[in-house]
């Protein structure tokens, strides 16, 4: 059954002869079913398989400049879990049974200080892969330019590597949709304390979001199942 918003919404966005076959389509099915779990079920693991999706889902997101410049944890170990348990001593204890509920628990973190050392690492790749050649590398290394206009003098450009994560998140929340998997996007951590529990992980990046993934406690997760409650799209999509 259809939302009233998506009923409002203009048939003319859309290459299709019906609504109902534009709510068909599997991107659709999948960002319809997506939604943020509020209670993990914890006996319920995500399978090794889908695992190495979801790892290389996030290897494969996309970046300014293939720029890359972020670090994932992903939390799986029962001491792991209680290190991110302990993380949330100080704010934010209403996302703290997460840390142990949910089946994984990825932090996001950027480089705050993504240098033109490390980008040269990137265009190493670009070379190595086949997808830059070799006569092309001193030009790519010009696109560099893009984070130096959001480098300030003491060299931090973390608001432009923090964007670069946001992109990453979009795609694994895609990802996880399409693998039936719940998540719960959280900005409700604390860098400080992940910062200092974690800090040989993040290697001096910094995580102000995590994504809780898993699977949902059965009648006890009252976001599950309810109607998207999204704005009609003349509301938010122009066209020029």
């Amino acid at each position: 059954m259809y939302s009233d918003v998506f009923i409002m919404a203009p048939i003319r966005y859309y290459p299709y002869d019906s609504l109902e076959k534009m709510m068909a389509h599997q991107i659709i099915q999948d960002l319809n079913s997506r939604y943020t779990a509020k209670k993990y079920d914890a006996d319920k693991r995500i399978s090794p398989e889908n695992l190495d999706v979801i790892k290389e889902a996030i290897r494969l997101s996309a970046s300014s400049i293939n720029s890359q410049p972020w670090k994932f944890v992903l939390v799986e170990s029962d001491e792991g879990k209680q290190r991110l348990h302990d993380t949330f001593a100080n704010k934010h204890q209403f996302n703290q049974l997460h840390a142990k509920e949910a089946s994984h628990t990825l932090l996001l973190a950027y480089d705050p200080a993504f240098t033109k050392d490390k980008f040269r690492k990137r265009v190493d790749a670009e070379v190595s892969s086949g997808h830059l050649p070799a006569e092309m590398y001193d030009t790519f290394m010009g696109a560099y330019a893009f984070a130096e206009m959001n480098t300030d003098e003491a060299g931090n450009n973390a608001s432009w590597t923090k964007a670069q994560v946001y992109l990453a998140l979009g795609n694994i929340l895609h990802t996880l949709a399409r693998l039936g998997i719940a998540s719960t996007p959280m900005e409700g951590v604390d860098p400080d304390l992940i910062g200092e529990k974690f800090a040989a992980e993040l290697d001096g990046h910094v995580c102000e979001v995590a994504l809780a993934m898993g699977y949902h406690k059965d009648g006890d997760d009252w976001n599950h199942g309810l109607p998207k409650a999204r704005l009609a799209m003349d509301d938010i999509i122009a066209t020029a």
